[in-house]
């Protein structure tokens, strides 16, 4: 009963949290309660007042207790055992250090003494068992869907827990690299058919050992996941980022992260260039790059794709490319219908680039995919399905494949789209990349996921939000149980690392997630679903679909969201819980409590500053350096070199 009410009471507490989170701007209150004021990390008053209510409300006894035991950690410093080598003291460190601390002569500073971690005793215990909670969560969900959890802090973990750390076999499954002479699109390899039987029910997909199974509800043993444990998971978060001794205590250990990059940079910066110089044939150039965060329709910068234009035209001008209610086109006649001549366009004429006019305009940005303003031009060089079969897309991305390969050690993760509007997306879009044989070994593929249903459901394409889902991940499970009858989509998912979620993170939808929210089923009005919404089912899915294709010896898939980029804080905590990984983070620098976590976790972080400058953040704002100095795992990424960079 006693546990019950506590969930109750966190409940509530999380809603109330929420409601002032995602109001809109204009009426939210000028600090959000996830984050801390610069000046002071937690107001003067509000400590004080907590103190006095503390003094107030214990015994004398325990008042006695509670300041000899302050007084114990304050004056108790830390005394040196005696060595019994004749070793100087900072060689005896150096000597006792562990492997990874064995880096070059760099000079070290060594803080001794007690280390005030900015909040009282009782407070500091709530923070660490906060936090304490707060990892377990995110390592419980990144196992049961075969994601990374990092080896360190899971070895903090077991050893809190007095238990022995093993290594863990529950990771994600790669598809190896394509040998020399195999063919990446063979499907001779391709496994059996299980004759299993797949069906959405709540919006996850459920797999039984045939029909009459599904009739009796008895699906196969895989794990599946639990709305009431999520809820719950995502309270406690919730609560656990607005708590003042938390932010506090977390905004201080952030502070000392920085301080203390910013020491050993001011001590060491000459001896690590020499160290850098010192080592041969591995400079900038000559390192491994992988850009983990770039689109398939802007992979190419702007003058590549009028090169290509103007050399379309000059090859193809008599070809038929075009078809419009009926009406053939060739190229030439497309252009003179768009009073056009390839050979007049310019660089600024094909106004693809995104300038200072998209600031906090979005609209305006998706417009920016459109060449010289022209859909028809989108259709025929950027998209996979029109009358050419989306051969020149596929001819564009080879040949910026081809650049990658001539780079040597440059690679890319481009994101190719799936919409949920229709079950024949997978097939038709596995077709184009088998038919083109759209490979390259420096190139792997994502899948994106536009947070776009009330556009569809406006136009009725889609009956529910249901349906949505089941276009986007029946089709994977009947391939994964059938690679026989679904040969080009199995050889396609052979090439692909993981799935995304995409659009406008800024758009405002007042709707919390909750245990009380419809089911997708259930969700027909043509409101967007809430950030959370979308990102909860995708990981349902992607948890299911992974345990399955890992049973068959398949690879398996990460989820890898746009995330943080404008919005709620809240959309940070969704990824936390369900993200390997996320692209953009900027609204962590509001939350020093989900930033500190993120840092303790070490998620992968894919940052795009150019894309930043023209969407949502100054190019000086941006927070990449200062995450960088704190320890997070962060990476510069290019988002869309079409729209942002004149250069390869």
């Amino acid at each position: 009963l006693l546990l019950a009410d506590m969930d109750e009471a966190m409940r509530s507490f999380a809603e109330k949290v929420f409601a002032s989170e995602v109001k809109d701007e204009e009426t939210r209150e000028e600090i959000s309660p996830f984050d801390v004021e610069e000046i002071c990390p937690i107001s003067r008053e509000e400590m004080r007042a907590h103190m006095i209510l503390q003094e107030t409300s214990s015994t004398a006894e325990k008042r006695k207790k509670r300041l000899l035991r302050l007084k114990t950690i304050a004056l108790a410093l830390p005394v040196a055992q005696k060595s019994e080598t004749k070793l100087s003291t900072i060689d005896e460190v150096i000597s006792t250090s562990p492997l990874y601390q064995t880096v070059p002569d760099f000079q070290r500073v060594q803080i001794t003494g007690d280390y005030a971690s900015g909040v009282t005793v009782e407070d500091f215990e709530v923070v660490c068992k906060g936090l304490y909670r707060a990892l377990c969560i995110r390592e419980k969900y990144m196992q049961q869907s075969l994601q990374r959890f990092p080896r360190t802090p899971s070895q903090y973990l077991r050893t809190i827990e007095g238990e022995v750390w093993r290594p863990s076999d529950t990771g994600p499954v790669f598809t190896p690299p394509v040998k020399d002479g195999q063919d990446p699109f063979e499907t001779g390899n391709l496994a059996e058919d299980l004759g299993y039987h797949v069906q959405m029910k709540d919006g996850v997909v459920y797999v039984y050992g045939d029909e009459a199974a599904a009739g009796r509800n008895e699906p196969k043993d895989l794990p599946y996941p639990s709305l009431q444990h999520f809820v719950d998971d995502m309270n406690f978060l919730l609560a656990l980022i607005a708590q003042g001794p938390v932010k506090t205590y977390t905004h201080r250990r952030l502070k000392f992260l920085s301080s203390k990059f910013q020491v050993h940079e001011m001590l060491n910066e000459m001896d690590e260039l020499k160290e850098l110089k010192n080592n041969p044939h591995r400079d900038f150039y000559n390192c491994r790059k992988v850009d983990t965060h770039i689109h398939a329709a802007a992979c190419m910068n702007q003058k590549h794709l009028l090169r290509f234009i103007k050399k379309s035209y000059c090859v193809d001008a008599d070809r038929v490319v075009h078809d419009a209610k009926g009406k053939q086109l060739t190229l030439k006649q497309l252009f003179q219908q768009l009073n056009l001549h390839p050979y007049d366009l310019t660089v600024d004429s094909l106004d693809v680039h995104a300038g200072r006019q998209t600031f906090q305009r979005f609209d305006k940005f998706n417009a920016k995919y459109n060449p010289v303003g022209a859909s028809e031009l989108r259709d025929l060089y950027l998209k996979t399905e029109n009358a050419i079969n989306g051969e020149y897309f596929a001819t564009i991305i080879k040949e910026v494949g081809s650049d990658l390969e001539d780079a040597k050690y440059q690679y890319a993760e481009p994101r190719l789209s799936i919409y949920g509007r229709s079950a024949d997306e997978w097939p038709k879009l596995a077709s184009w990349f088998n038919r083109h044989r759209v490979y390259s070994p420096n190139m792997k593929w994502m899948i994106q996921v536009p947070r776009i249903y009330d556009v569809f459901r406006s136009k009725n394409f889609l009956p529910h939000f249901g349906k949505m889902l089941e276009n986007i991940f029946v089709p994977v499970f009947e391939a994964t149980v059938n690679p026989q009858a679904h040969k080009e989509l199995s050889v396609f998912l052979r090439h692909i690392t993981g799935f995304d979620s995409v659009d406008d993170e800024s758009k405002h939808s007042g709707h919390m997630f909750c245990t009380k929210s419809p089911k997708p089923e259930q969700w027909t009005s043509q409101k967007n679903p809430s950030y959370t919404y979308y990102v909860y089912y995708m990981y349902a899915n992607i948890l299911v679909l992974n345990n399955l294709r890992r049973q068959r010896g398949m690879n398996t898939f990460l989820f890898r969201p746009h995330c943080g980029e404008a919005g709620a804080v809240t959309h940070l905590l969704a990824a936390f819980m369900t993200a390997d990984n996320i692209s953009h983070g900027l609204n962590l620098k509001k939350s020093p409590v989900l930033q500190y976590l993120y840092f303790l976790a070490q998620i992968p972080i894919a940052m795009s500053p150019l894309s930043n400058n023209s969407l949502f953040l100054e190019y000086a704002k941006n927070p990449l350096p200062d995450f960088h100095q704190k320890g997070l795992m962060v990476s510069l990424s290019t988002d869309d070199p079409m729209q942002f960079h004149y250069t390869k």
